[in-house]
């Protein structure tokens, strides 16, 4: 496989920005020091014991029955400890059958692999491993993007290995670290539009074209988000998580409404930009079966094609933040007194401003991609 200069250029000048970026990201980042418990890969051995409420409250006549049936039994296990420095220790563990569990989980059986934790010496179940399952479905993924794609499924794979690295190794350290939240996702959506169409479609005028029409379809959904923040006077405070991002002892709070105005620009890029390259690819290919159209005609052709897409991309927008909370929403609706009530909370506002806001984002983009589509195309190469 040949790998043009140009191609090569790109991908390393992508990662150096990454590297950079990371590092500006990290300066001022308040460390964690808290104490943790040890957290253990384990392998259930054999189910040992199983110790019912009541054999524990014996001499505790005070203790209500109800009360304590409601603690639930206690399951003790032996397991192996699989990875670290007590790997192939053999320890007696615990399982809480409790019903006040928020997370209840299935029995552990013997074979199953686990998570265990250390509290004053004593072993605890904290959760099934699922990170093995979630890497074979990843790995299959690969795979199939690899077979399907071949040279562009690699380029895929490389632009979405990136754009994670932009957020989870750029993004997420600024906002801990105090930067402006603002103005970092603006930076991390334009180097994620860049970099994604340059690798997947390389240096050419679709890709410049593609790239004018998402960026600005992105500011777009930006100055919409800012507006709408003030006109319907979020707090940012949208669950129990956004309480929790308050109260990290870090020396910068971090601004809730900017975490919104980040989820909507972010969230919405994704689309966006499938709409520019959609709309880009099918008008050079238009130009390259037609050479002699017009720059109207070249125009109308992409207007025509957005009109086609935008159905289904503001329903995936809709289905995709809707589907993302189905859980929350049908608790909210099962316990707001009316629907008045149930959509004025912050939440499902937020919900709806963000599917809005991604909508117009993407009404913009569509003519103003083919607008330059139509300039790039068309204009003769000196």
């Amino acid at each position: 496989m040949r790998i043009g200069k140009q191609y090569l250029a790109t991908v390393i000048v992508s990662i150096i920005l990454i590297y950079i970026g990371h590092n500006f990201a990290i300066q001022g980042l308040f460390i964690f020091q808290g104490i943790s418990n040890e957290v253990v890969r384990a392998r259930v051995i054999s189910i040992t014991d199983r110790v019912q409420p009541s054999e524990e409250f014996d001499d505790f006549e005070e203790f209500d029955d109800f009360l304590i049936s409601m603690l639930g039994e206690k399951l003790l296990f032996e397991a192996q400890i699989r990875r670290g420095a007590r790997r192939g220790q053999i320890v007696i563990a615990e399982q809480s059958l409790s019903s006040f569990q928020m997370t209840p989980s299935r029995e552990v059986r013997a074979g199953d692999s686990i998570l265990l934790i250390n509290f004053s010496d004593e072993w605890f179940f904290n959760g099934h491993i699922r990170t093995n399952n979630l890497l074979i479905l990843g790995i299959i993924f690969s795979l199939g993007v690899l077979i399907f794609g071949g040279r562009k499924g690699f380029n895929t794979l490389l632009s979405l290995s990136l754009t994670c690295a932009a957020v989870f190794a750029v993004f997420i350290p600024s906002i801990l670290s105090g930067k402006n939240i603002y103005s970092m996702a603006a930076l991390v959506c334009a180097y994620t539009t860049i970099m994604t169409l340059l690798i997947v479609s390389g240096f050419n005028k679709k890709s410049l074209a593609a790239a004018i029409g998402c960026i600005s379809g992105i500011v777009v959904t930006g100055m919409i988000s800012l507006i709408m923040d003030r006109v319907l006077s979020l707090t940012g405070i949208v669950d129990e998580h956004s309480r929790y991002l308050i109260s990290l002892p870090l020396e910068n709070p971090i601004n809730l409404r900017g975490i919104i105005f980040a989820g909507i620009i972010i969230g919405a890029m994704g689309a966006i930009m499938d709409v520019a390259m959609s709309i880009a690819s099918s008008l050079w290919e238009v130009k390259e079966k037609a050479p002699r159209i017009n720059f109207e005609t070249l125009f109308r052709s992409g207007i025509s094609i957005g009109r086609d897409i935008m159905g289904s991309m503001a329903n995936t927008l809709i289905l995709a933040y809707i589907g993302s909370s189905l859980s929350v929403v049908i608790l909210l609706g099962v316990y707001s007194n009316s629907l008045l009530d149930l959509f004025n909370t912050e939440m499902i506002v937020v919900e709806i401003l963000q599917a809005l806001s991604g909508i117009f984002g993407i009404l913009s983009a569509m003519p103003l991609t083919a607008f330059f589509c139509a300039t790039f195309y068309l204009k003769k190469s000196s």
